[in-house]
């Protein structure tokens, strides 16, 4: 039995990462306190691209209102080699991204935050920070210059790439910078660029990518000489280097934002170091391709916060939190990745190598490669966290451990309403579904499912899908369709993030109870045993 902690959890930074880290951790039960160093949120659209994965999550912290009313729909990514289209990948409408400037998110997490009754303590910088066996304590200096020390069950560090907690604990971040330096501009834009596209200009000068803005701007991002020196970055040089690169007849102006910048790709060497977490770009960083950023850096929030809450509480064992680093590093590594590889891609120096480059951007966009491999990828939609222990997957039914529970349109009895399976299940604790096709339970293995959920109450909510009907009851239903032969009901246990934790035939509810009994539920009698299923 674990004890739940008397301490807040500290958040360090109140970007989209930290904020998503506080919102969830309160949404759950969680005490919070959250500190930036920055007086007030930033009003520069770093961030642009917000994936749906992502959109999801933000719905579900309260953000809603705010993606209707300043989120625009992203319909395509077109590439073009020396002026020259090669490429269209279209979105569809379950992988479309929405174009939602960093400030959007971030005041939408705000909200969000007032709602569960927390605010951000701006001006507040971290100088120190100690571990202890039970707690964290840190040392902050607030904007009147006063300097008091706070305790924490845990620390979050979510301040960025230049992280005071990285630097802290020592973590080195490992990786390359890229040689050219990088501008980026938002202003408004004549010529007739389609304002929903974001166009990749690719030639031998250099790379640049266009993107509409939702107040009708654009964005503008170049390559530039590695020696240019930072404070002759100006709107003159962004339009000189768009009239180089471009299609011809673009006409920058009334820029809210021209700066330069260098690109990396990093990691830290660890992300999780005793009481202390490392997450967002504090713990990675990459290049803007892709727009993987800020989704990343929610993801991580999103995987972490459920687990943290767990153990706070008191209701798991530590433990626990280890996976949200082996996991979140399978999707660090891959995105950091594939960020390199399209950065390395726009910019070949060699003819033949363009070609190529071309060659194949052409036929995967003739087969579609991007629409069902490559956006959904980037959509977050494909992520699928491997067993850390080394064990193989588990399937059943058509659900896969790790995996995301899918979107499959469903009737949740429960709110009368038709839904995204996905949607209809609690993000506030595990759901364990039993999946039938037209086989109804027998009454020993509803006996036995039913004893399960109730010895893991504290964590456990029952549901049963009935897949051949495609309906969503409460607990475990007796009434089910006609038969099919060779349909065997199935078991599978939902993680709060709508990941699949286990997927097994309902005569291996065994394996249910054997990971359950992994997380080491509090007031829970963890030796007591749970009826076999027939």
């Amino acid at each position: 039995m674990h004890r739940q902690s008397p301490y807040p959890v500290l958040v360090v930074g109140a970007g989209p990462v930290g904020l998503t880290s506080a919102v969830e951790l309160l949404r759950r039960g969680v005490p919070v306190r959250i500190v930036d160093r920055a007086a007030a949120p930033s009003p520069l659209s770093k961030a642009l691209l917000v994936w749906p994965r992502t959109l999801e999550i933000l719905r579900r912290l309260g953000g809603e209102r705010h993606i209707a009313e300043q989120a625009m729909p992203l319909e395509a990514f077109r590439y073009y080699s020396s002026g020259t289209p090669v490429a269209t990948i279209a979105f569809r409408a379950d992988t479309k991204p929405v174009i939602m400037p960093q400030p959007d998110v971030e005041a939408a997490l705000l909200d969000a935050l007032a709602q569960q009754g927390g605010a951000v303590e701006w001006s507040t910088e971290l100088l120190e920070l100690e571990q202890h066996e039970d707690h964290v304590t840190a040392v902050l200096r607030a904007g009147d210059g006063s300097v008091s020390t706070a305790t924490a069950s845990h620390l979050i560090g979510g301040d960025g790439a230049s992280s005071k907690v990285r630097e802290l604990l020592g973590i080195a971040f490992e990786g390359h910078t890229y040689g050219a330096t990088f501008v980026v501009a938002d202003a408004e834009m004549d010529g007739g660029l389609a304002h929903d596209i974001s166009h990749y200009y690719c030639s031998p000068k250099g790379v640049l990518v266009t993107c509409g803005l939702p107040n009708g701007r654009f964005r503008v991002f170049t390559s530039a000489p590695p020696d240019l020196p930072r404070d002759q970055v100006t709107l003159e040089l962004v339009q000189k280097l768009v009239d180089e690169r471009g299609p011809g007849g673009l006409t920058l102006r009334n820029p809210t934002w021209v700066s330069a910048f260098s690109v990396h790709a990093r990691h830290a060497d660890h992300t999780r170091e005793g009481r202390v977490f490392l997450l967002g770009d504090a713990a990675h960083i990459h290049s803007p391709a892709g727009g993987q950023g800020l989704n990343t850096g929610v993801g991580d929030a999103y995987n972490l916060a459920w687990k943290l809450a767990l153990v706070h509480r008191g209701l798991a064992g530590d433990q626990l939190l280890d996976t949200a680093e082996t996991e979140r590093r399978q999707v660090a590594e891959a995105i950091v990745k594939q960020a390199d590889l399209q950065t390395k891609a726009w910019m070949l120096p060699k003819r033949h190598q363009r070609t190529v480059r071309d060659l194949l951007l052409r036929a995967a966009s003739a087969v579609r490669l991007g629409d069902y491999w490559y956006v959904p990828w980037l959509a977050g939609l494909r992520t699928v966290y491997q067993p850390a222990d080394g064990q193989r997957p588990t399937r059943a039914a058509g659900f896969e451990s790790g995996a995301l529970v899918g979107d499959r349109p469903v009737w949740d009895a429960r709110s009368s309403r038709r839904l995204p399976l996905r949607e209809s299940l609690s993000d506030l604790g595990h759901t364990l579904l039993v999946v039938t096709r037209g086989t109804p339970l027998s009454a020993a293995s509803r006996r036995a499912v039913a004893a399960l959920a109730e010895r893991y109450g504290a964590l456990l909510e029952l549901r049963t899908l009935d897949a051949s009907a495609a309906i969503l009851r409460d607990g475990v239903a007796g009434t089910e369709s006609a038969s099919r032969r060779g349909d065997r009901p199935a078991l599978v246990l939902v993680r709060p993030d709508q990941h699949v934790a286990l997927a097994v035939p309902v005569t291996e509810l065994h394996r249910v109870a054997e990971h359950l009994d992994q997380l080491a539920p509090a007031g829970t009698p963890v030796g007591s045993a749970v009826p076999a299923a027939a």
